[in-house]
C-alpha cells in the first residue's frame, strides 16, 4: 500500500505501447490529476513501482519530470510528495482559464453549426445524468469534455494549444468542489449551449466568464461549506 493508499480500481493499467517512462508519468499524473492521490501525499519508489508493476527507475524519472512540471515536490531527505497548490497559484490559473474559454466561447459562437450544437447537448446531458447518479469522477471527466468541445468548436489551433497546457490543472482544481457545484454547473451549461446555438458572441462570453468565474469562487470557499 502507497503511504496514504489508494482507493480501490483507480491504478490505471499501463498500456503496452511508448515508452515505459512515458507511460508511468502519464499514469502518474492521472493519478494525481483524479486526486487519487492525493496534495501532501507522500510519494513512495518502491511502492508506486509496486503498484504499476514497473521497476523503480521508470517511477523515479516521472517523478523528477513531475517535480518540474510542478505537479510533485522533491524534498531534500524527505522523498517526493503531491504537490499542495496555494490558494494564490489556484487563483492565477482559474483566472487565466476565464480569459481563454470566454475567448472560446465567443468563438463557438461566431463559428458553430448544428453539429457542434447537438455534441455540446449531449455532453451536457450526460454531464447532467453523472450529477444525478452522484458519479462524480464522471462528471469531472464530462465537465472537461465539455470545455473541450467548446474549444474546438472556437475553430482557434493556438488558443486550443494553450488551453490544453492548462486542462488538467483545472480538472485537479475542480475535481474537490465538483460535488459542490453540482447540477448549477450544468444549468450554466446549458444556457452557453443557448447563446453558442443564438450566435450571440456577446451573450456566450458573458456566460462562459460569468460560469468559469462560479467555478473559481466555488474552490477558494471549499472548506467553509
Amino acid at each position: 500500500m502507497l503511504s496514504a493508499g489508494l482507493p480501490q480500481g483507480t491504478v490505471p493499467k499501463l498500456e503496452r505501447p511508448g515508452p515505459l517512462r512515458e507511460r508511468v508519468y502519464e499514469a502518474l499524473l492521472e493519478l494525481i490529476t483524479t486526486r487519487a492521490l492525493r496534495p501532501g501525499q507522500h510519494l513512495v519508489e518502491s511502492e508506486l513501482a509496486g503498484h504499476l508493476g514497473v521497476s523503480r527507475q521508470p517511477v523515479r524519472e516521472a517523478l523528477q519530470r513531475l517535480n518540474t512540471e510542478g505537479w510533485v515536490d522533491l524534498r531534500p531527505a524527505q522523498g517526493a510528495f503531491v504537490h499542495e497548490p496555494a490558494e494564490e497559484e489556484a487563483d492565477q490559473l482559474l483566472s487565466v482559464r476565464t480569459l481563454l474559454e470566454a475567448e472560446a466561447a465567443r468563438l463557438a459562437a461566431a463559428h458553430s453549426g448544428r453539429p457542434g450544437i447537438e455534441a455540446l447537448e449531449e455532453l451536457c446531458a450526460r454531464g447532467e445524468q453523472a450529477v444525478a447518479d452522484d458519479d462524480v469522477d464522471l462528471a469531472v471527466a464530462t465537465n472537461a469534455a465539455f470545455h473541450a468541445k467548446v474549444m474546438e468548436l472556437a475553430g482557434n489551433v493556438v488558443l486550443s494549444e494553450l488551453a490544453a497546457q492548462v486542462d488538467r490543472r483545472v480538472r485537479w482544481y475542480y475535481t474537490p468542489v465538483a460535488r459542490q457545484r453540482g447540477n448549477r454547473s450544468w444549468i450554466e451549461h446549458r444556457e452557453l449551449i443557448a447563446a453558442i446555438a443564438s450566435r450571440d458572441e456577446g451573450r456566450a462570453t458573458e456566460v462562459m466568464r460569468a460560469h468559469t468565474e462560479h467555478t473559481r469562487q466555488t474552490y477558494h470557499l471549499r472548506e467553509q461549506s
